[in-house]
């Protein structure tokens, strides 16, 4: 008996063993430590990866300067390493978590979280720095008390705490770098830029300067977005009259693509695939439109000129992209003519170069004002081949659905040019592929890697051009190609081919291994824990991926929908964010060209939340304290990360709270830290949360007891109120919601300072005083308004009832 005895001892000491700590770099000012431009003089410890630039390093050092002038010689000498340890701190990669500022009900600490030892040496040896780092009056209480103060000074979370983490190789080993999970999975996180769309199909840019971007929807539909994300009201192209499709789910046909000339900026051409019907026979249509010459955010309607129609025997496999080359010709990829195993001829249009379907084409559209509307480049491959059309450029593809030109290293400029397909297979496989000028990619000889005709198999040319990935219907039935990552905010992602699948709902990745030519393949999960935990990001989306996009910075989105529907608006546009690592301050500011509006702005408001997929980390039990001081102009602000129950629309379920110790109208805090009865005070924090409709006081970074700027929880975040319509029965609303008899004044125009980190969540509030919340009084939709943090409006409660004179 004792091999089964001993078994169940090491599964209980497995269980029982503490987990690993999960590495979460983050900033004071919550986003990803990145790698800063140029050397730190002061700070030389996160030089190569940290949360300052140089001018943050300047500020540090200069506050140093001050604070050890205070210093003796013997203390100088004592404890100016100490001194300069601790306020490098905010420097590290871990900041947000040394400084506890995850919490978002509470200010970030004025001192970094320590470890025992070390808190026990520094205040034995140069515990005057303390006074001089803080002013913290309940720190400074405790400062002849080593042990309470050193439990004060202490993390919840003693994996992060200084200077062990420095060597905590479960934070350290794979700092920088995409974090996987244990299968190796990439975890990345999103940002939800457009919402409310009916099957978006493409989303593309204008290289004009401009940094607007232009979403299509399958009825026909072209959408304009600024760069501050707003869309304009009027379309900017609108053929939805003239576009085949239907509301079936799945149908195929439908308004495909849109490409911008390269020249668009000075000849103002576009030009789209959509799918169109003339004389009871669906045809796919190229055209051409050009700018219209009153508004530059809508094409005019009255420019069409059909550049090429091509009859489609089925109503699926239609192709649908438009792209053009660094060589300024357009590239036309279209599909095999549907139906199964691509059945029309001998071989198949695929591999009948005379015909245009299962190809990629290639025309010159520049200078087609006068004379034909397009002509064949003198480098076609086919052009001196009678059996077949001159258009063509590569052939045997049964049905490319998303390609992309890779933009190239931005230092190297290495893979530039190349041309990535995602080609959707029959039955067994799905294949990305390299498109090259003349060949062959095999279909409807092979699907994949495999043979799919076998007799047109063993007798094809040995020349055919196979994928550089396949996958079997098990991971995905129909791929959506993408983009090789190279833009500047996520500098890992650097070179990563990253593609989807529509039905599966899988994101995929691919990096090509130099010295040997091979793709090596990486799933993308969505981060979970910590991982996406970052202002403004998300981790869920819905499943049917249905293009991939590029701003004009290089950014990468891609576009999906919960219902597959022409007509159902359930489509959203996601950014690709790494939160392991980002560029450094400034390097990937933009400036937009001015854009003349003439139509009506819509704002964007996100929908989509945030899913905690694992437990969050137990309420830290220690009184708040202030941010870090003393650096000057360049003193990071501290926004505050939406908390609360966050529920995704995909995954449906709810998730734990983020809303940090207090209740309603509570003070944060409560205890000194870890010890006998904390898990008890941890469990009656927790169901202490706040709900929809709870409200706290905040007043000059600390919460106020009776008086501050007036702070609602709505819809998992904490958010500003507008002093429009602000009066005494609102301020009595929160007075009592937060347990005082009397409201003796509605304070307005900010007068307890601007929660410029929070979203304004309400406006136009009217109460008569009865509520039970400001949710139940009149008031504009949640998160519309019309005013700035300027007009945060704020109260002054009072127990004992004010005789007013």
């Amino acid at each position: 008996m004792r091999g089964p005895r001993a078994a169940l001892a090491l599964l209980l000491a497995a269980a029982l063993a503490p987990r690993p700590a999960r590495p979460h770099p983050q900033c004071l000012d919550f986003k990803p430590p990145f790698r800063p431009p140029r050397g730190l003089a002061f700070c030389r410890r996160y030089a190569e990866f940290g949360c300052c630039d140089p001018r943050r390093d300047r500020a540090l050092l200069q506050r140093f300067y001050r604070l050890s002038a205070r210093l003796d010689e013997r203390a100088y000498a004592a404890c100016a390493g100490h001194l300069q340890e601790l306020l490098c701190q905010e420097c590290s990669p871990y900041a947000a978590h040394l400084y506890d500022a995850e919490d978002p009900s509470t200010p970030v600490r004025t001192i970094p979280g320590l470890c025992q030892d070390y808190c026990t040496q520094v205040w034995q040896n140069c515990r005057s720095i303390f006074r001089a780092l803080s002013a913290d009056p309940e720190l400074i209480a405790l400062e002849n008390n080593m042990a309470k103060f050193c439990r004060y000074l202490s993390l919840e979370d003693t994996d992060y705490c200084f200077p062990h983490l420095l060597a905590n190789q479960n934070l350290n080993q794979n700092l920088g770098l995409v974090t996987a999970d244990a299968e190796g999975c990439l975890q990345l996180c999103l940002v939800e830029v457009a919402n409310g769309l009916r099957n978006p199909v493409a989303m593309v840019h204008a290289n004009d300067g401009t940094h607007r971007f232009f979403i299509a929807e399958q009825v026909g539909l072209v959408w304009t977005y600024l760069p501050d994300g707003s869309r304009l009201e009027k379309p900017f192209l609108n053929i939805s009259e003239a576009v085949l499709t239907s509301p079936w789910e799945g149908d195929e046909r439908g308004f495909l693509c849109i490409v911008f000339h390269p020249k668009f900026k000075f000849n103002g051409k576009v030009y789209v695939y959509y799918s169109v019907e003339v004389r009871f026979e669906e045809r796919i249509r190229i055209s051409e439109f050009r700018i219209s010459p009153t508004d530059m955010n809508a094409l005019d309607h009255g420019s069409e000129r059909i550049i090429l129609e091509i009859e489609e025997p089925a109503s699926n496999h239609n192709g649908g992209e438009l792209l053009f080359g660094d060589d300024e010709y357009l590239y036309i990829f279209t599909g095999d003519g549907g139906m199964a195993g691509d059945p029309f001829g001998t071989f198949g249009n695929a591999q009948n170069k005379s015909a245009l379907l299962g190809k990629v084409l290639r025309i010159d559209v520049n200078n087609n004002e006068r004379g034909p509307l397009y002509r064949i480049p003198a480098d076609n491959p086919f052009v001196s081949d009678p059996a077949a059309r001159p258009e063509v450029y590569a052939y045997g593809v049964r049905n490319m659905w998303r390609c992309s030109f890779d933009r190239g290293d931005p230092h190297t400029k290495e893979g530039k040019g190349r041309l990535f397909c995602g080609d959707v297979g029959q039955n067994k496989y799905e294949e990305v592929d390299i498109v090259e000028k003349g060949k062959n990619y095999g279909w409807r000889a092979r699907e994949g890697f495999s043979c799919y005709d076998k007799n047109l198999c063993a007798n094809s040319s040995l020349d055919d051009v196979l994928p550089i990935y396949a996958y079997p219907h098990k991971m995905g039935k129909s791929v959506t190609g993408g983009y090789v990552y190279r833009g500047c905010e996520s500098p890992n992602l650097n070179g990563l081919y990253i593609f989807g699948d529509f039905m599966s709902g899988r994101l995929m990745s691919l990096k090509e291994d130099r010295a040997t030519g091979e793709w090596q393949y990486n799933e993308i999960c969505m981060g979970t824990g910590q991982t996406c935990m970052f202002p403004g990001l998300i981790n869920n989306y819905y499943q049917y991926i249905i293009s991939f996009a590029e701003d004009e910075a290089g950014e990468l989105y891609f576009l999906s929908t919960g219902v597959p529907s022409a007509t159902a608006p359930n489509g959203v546009v996601y950014k690709v964010v790494d939160t392991s690592r980002t560029a450094p301050p400034g390097k990937c500011q933009v400036e937009p060209s001015p854009v003349k509006v003439k139509s009506k702005r819509i704002l964007f408001v996100p929908k989509e939340k945030f899913i905690m997929t694992t437990p969050p980390p137990p309420p830290r039990l220690k009184s708040p304290t202030e941010a870090p001081r003393g650096g000057g102009p360049e003193e990071p602000r501290r926004p505050r990360r939406p908390a609360g129950d966050r529920q995704g629309t995909r995954a449906g379920s709810r998730a734990g709270s983020r809303a940090g110790p207090g209740g309603p109208g509570t003070a944060a805090g409560g205890g000194p830290g870890p010890g006998p009865g904390g898990e008890e005070r941890a469990r009656r924090r927790e169901k202490q949360r706040p709900g929809n409709g709870a409200v706290r006081l905040v007043r000059q970074g600390r919460r106020g007891r009776g008086r501050g700027r007036v702070e609602v929880f709505i819809d998992g975040q904490w958010g500003t109120v507008c002093d429009d319509g602000w009066s005494l029965p609102a301020a009595a609303v929160v007075c009592r919601q937060l347990g005082f008899p009397f409201a003796v004044r509605a304070a307005k125009k900010a007068e307890f300072g601007e929660g410029s980190a929070l979203r304004i969540l309400l406006d136009d509030v009217r109460c008569s005083g009865q509520e039970r919340t400001l949710l139940e009084c009149a008031h504009a939709a949640v998160g519309t308004h019309n005013c700035s943090h300027e007009e945060d409006a704020g109260v002054v409660c009072s127990r004992e009832e004010v005789t007013r004179r």
